[in-house]
């Protein structure tokens, strides 16, 4: 972990987050009208035990998001996402509102499956937008915060969660995109060319540093034009400002989420938008990574990071780039000039 300061103690926030929330004058929050209008979410869950994908998707055309697209939901994600948006378009149809488009993701190397270029082009076949390098599975993951039992005891009916493993445990169970000279192994590096071929956008997942330039200068040199770090401000990535400037020049894009903002984590809406007006609103997207039950669904979290940003100083124009423009470059959604 570095020392990267993303949080600040109470008595100090509440400085500038009391003029913030205390100026931020919105309007009407609740719908209809709620603040997320074109929005697009590129970081949803609906698998198993989260937010329920219909309600989701029907309460974000309501709203009038644009698109969302899911890195987890039940079932096979292409065949799942196209019923649901069949679902969807029959219900928008009769309500005579205009349905969210509807994107699916694929993880690489989730659960036992292996980190394969092969399994990902099936994906892709079958509607995938978007690819992510492993996450709760990575051995930066299991480092830092642990993991389910299964996945250490390899056990599928363990019960239980394991806290922080060492590193030569962690490495041991976990994924790892590095060989043992430290270069991108070649799954990996496949993995990078297929989203060139297909023209699909590559998250990093949950890597170290090393790892993150790595793939960063691989892809650049590939010439892959989606390229995304989630939540760097978690403790996954913890991402600094001077990194991510480094980082900007290779095409990568930052999605700060709800997921950092909330309770759980804890970051500081000052410094994210401090962060943002010091790197470059060019270089970011604003997201949920909502679905599990201790958060507002996807669109109530949307518009919470959303609002903190507006109310911390992004403008119009600025909003307009880090939740519409920006993310629909990401899942290769055409905009209305």
């Amino acid at each position: 972990m570095s020392d990267n300061v993303v949080s600040t103690r109470t008595q100090e926030r509440c400085v500038t987050s009391y003029a913030a929330r205390t100026q931020y004058k919105p309007g009407v929050v609740h719908p209809g009208h709620i603040k997320v209008k074109d929005a697009i979410d590129i970081h949803a869950h609906a698998h198993a035990g989260q937010q329920d994908a219909l309600d989701l998707v029907k309460k974000a055309t309501r709203a009038e998001m644009k698109g969302i697209l899911f890195k987890s939901i039940v079932g096979n994600a292409g065949k799942a996402v196209r019923e649901l948006q069949q679902q969807l378009d029959g219900w928008a149809a009769q309500e005579g509102v205009a349905p969210v488009a509807l994107f699916p993701g694929f993880v690489c190397g989730r659960n036992d499956d292996p980190v394969s270029a092969e399994l990902a082009e099936k994906a892709i076949d079958g509607g995938v937008v978007a690819l992510w390098l492993p996450v709760f599975n990575h051995a930066n993951t299991m480092h830092i915060v642990g993991s389910r039992r299964e996945l250490i005891e390899h056990d599928m009916n363990a019960q239980g969660w394991i806290g922080p493993l060492s590193w030569e445990k962690a490495l041991e169970h976990g994924r790892y995109n590095l060989d043992e000279s430290g270069e991108l192994k070649p799954e990996v590096r496949d993995i990078i060319r297929l989203c060139v071929e297909r023209d699909v956008a590559l998250f990093f997942g949950h890597p170290t540093h090393k790892e993150i330039f790595k793939i960063a200068e691989e892809a650049h040199k590939s010439g892959l034009k989606r390229l995304v770090v989630d939540h760097p401000y978690s403790p996954f990535l913890d991402v600094s400002v001077e990194q991510m400037k480094a980082l900007a020049p290779l095409g990568v894009l930052f999605n700060f989420t709800f997921d950092e903002l909330s309770p759980l984590l804890g970051v500081d809406p000052q410094i994210m938008y401090n962060t943002i007006r010091e790197v470059g609103v060019e270089h970011f997207t604003l997201s949920s990574d909502a679905g599990e039950p201790l958060f507002p669904d996807s669109v109530e979290a949307m518009r919470l990071i959303r609002g903190y940003m507006e109310a911390f100083g992004l403008t119009e124009d600025e909003l307009h780039t880090v939740c519409t423009a920006n993310p629909a470059k990401v899942v290769g959604m055409e905009l209305d000039s």
